[in-house]
């Protein structure tokens, strides 16, 4: 087996190519800019300690609940969604903010929310009046609203996704996915919220 070696480019004179040199150069610059930006981005978020902001249902009412004996139900809900940044020294941006309202696996709603900033240490409220058109039920969900009258409870699925950013230092920023997946729970009597934990999950 015959192996071959490549020598390198060599100019007049056996001397390396000047190409050759500053290809070399141009690399080594650019290792050194990585590097050099990775420990500032390190720096910037060891200085800044980040909490990951959070989205959490922090309030809720239950408007509306009416069902008749043709199995058909309306319902409207106010519903209060705090996304909250902890960040002290760094604004935080949330985007793509979508959420589903559904009962006994019955989508009864989809709300969506424009990109907006939150800044430092601080907190954006999201108030969402959900009503609903007429929502046919099966013969065993007329049943479970029967019981949640009786018992005074009923519950609807909430759901959501959203993405979190915020800078840290000068050159880079830190980015989250925020889930979002509760069940909340209301006095149909009266239609108070049952306070329940409903805060994002990250990612």
């Amino acid at each position: 087996m015959v192996a071959f070696k490549r020598k390198p480019v060599m100019g007049s004179g056996g001397h390396t190519n000047p190409l050759v040199w500053l290809a070399a150069i141009i690399c080594t610059i650019f290792a050194i800019a990585v590097i050099v930006t990775g420990i500032m981005m390190f720096i910037g978020y060891i200085m800044i300690h980040p909490r990951v902001p959070t989205i959490s249902v922090t309030n809720a009412h239950l408007d509306l609940l009416r069902n008749d004996y043709a199995g058909l139900l309306q319902t409207q809900l106010s519903i209060v969604v705090t996304a909250y940044n902890g960040n002290a020294k760094a604004h935080a941006k949330f985007s793509k903010m979508t959420f589903s309202l559904s009962f006994q696996g019955q989508g009864i709603a989809v709300l969506v929310a424009d990109s907006f900033d939150v800044p430092k240490n601080s907190s954006n409220v999201l108030r969402y009046v959900v009503q609903s058109s007429s929502i046919p039920l099966t013969p065993d969900q007329m049943e479970k609203v029967g019981e949640s009258w009786k018992r005074n409870e009923i519950g609807f699925d909430f759901k959501g996704a959203g993405r979190t950013r915020w800078k840290v230092g000068p050159f880079g920023s830190v980015k989250y996915s925020c889930h979002l997946n509760c069940y909340l729970k209301f006095r149909p009597l009266n239609g108070s919220y049952i306070p329940s934990k409903c805060s994002s999950k990250s990612k």
